[in-house]
């Protein structure tokens, strides 16, 4: 996709410490071709339910990755674990159930600091991050456990999401009051896909009957049901033990980014948990 607007492109992988293996595109030049000079490197992360994909879909002269490429700068688009280009594992298959056990809290262990850490060996130079959505997220929770901060330049936050206790989309909001997620995920569904077959049955299903409620429970909306921002909750005092050494979930303490960290973001987005 990107050489069909002209512009040079490399395929990446990186592999990260739980064994997924994340495919990531460089624009390393513009239009232009030149490649010449020390261009500061970005890397451009995407939201939930895409990939990076999402910043190459308008035409070169409104997608943000061919724009900072046009401007000099070396463009790594991201991809994280389970997305269309990073289905890979050491030794899992997208069709075992085990492949899908994960949270957005690996995605900030493990798939965040091995995209930065490879953008960085491989450019040799600290680089800015790009984040929309999720990305925001993970890159928040990421900067409030003190990891990244030494490879990174700067970081723009695109609709960021942390506390979605107040989030105003109705869909949103149903989706976690009626425990969507986790109807999905004790119905068997390891892989939401949007496009998928059960999916659509389902929704249609709940646009049928708006009060349609699951009882099952798990915890991936308690961050807009409770409005906290907290490592996955297992719902076990036992199993909270086990993993975190104490009985609840520990917070993402977003008081201890650093202040004076150059940052900036842009909130105009109602769907903000979604997109």
């Amino acid at each position: 996709m990107v050489e069909t607007q002209s512009y040079a492109c490399e395929e990446h992988t990186v592999t990260t410490q739980d064994g997924y293996i994340l495919s990531m595109q460089r624009i390393p030049s513009g239009r232009s071709g030149e490649t010449s000079g020390n261009k500061p490197p970005v890397l451009l992360q995407h939201g939930l339910l895409m990939d990076a994909i999402t910043w190459l879909l308008l035409p070169p002269e409104l997608s943000l990755a061919f724009l900072l490429a046009d401007n000099g700068y070396d463009v790594w688009l991201a991809n994280t674990r389970g997305t269309k280009y990073s289905r890979g594992h050491v030794s899992l298959s997208p069709d075992d159930s085990v492949y899908w056990d994960w949270t957005w809290d690996e995605l900030v262990a493990y798939d965040l600091p091995a995209t930065v850490q490879y953008v960085h060996d491989q450019t040799g130079q600290k680089l800015h991050y790009v984040g929309h959505s999720l990305g925001t997220l993970i890159a928040l929770a990421s900067f409030s456990e003190d990891q990244l901060m030494n490879y990174l330049r700067s970081a723009a936050l695109l609709s960021p999401i942390a506390y979605v206790g107040q989030v105003t989309s109705p869909l949103a909001r149903n989706a976690a009051e009626n425990f969507l997620a986790e109807g999905l995920y004790w119905l068997g569904l390891d892989e939401f896909d949007p496009k998928g077959k059960a999916v659509i049955k389902l929704l249609k299903a709940i646009c049928a009957k708006p009060g349609v409620d699951c009882t099952n429970l798990l915890t991936s909306f308690t961050v807009i049901r409770t409005g906290t921002i907290t490592m996955y909750d297992y719902d076990d005092e036992g199993e909270n033990m086990k993993h975190y050494g104490q009985a609840n979930p520990p917070a993402y303490n977003m008081t201890s980014i650093p202040n004076d960290f150059p940052s900036s973001w842009v909130t105009e987005e109602r769907m903000l948990f979604l997109t």
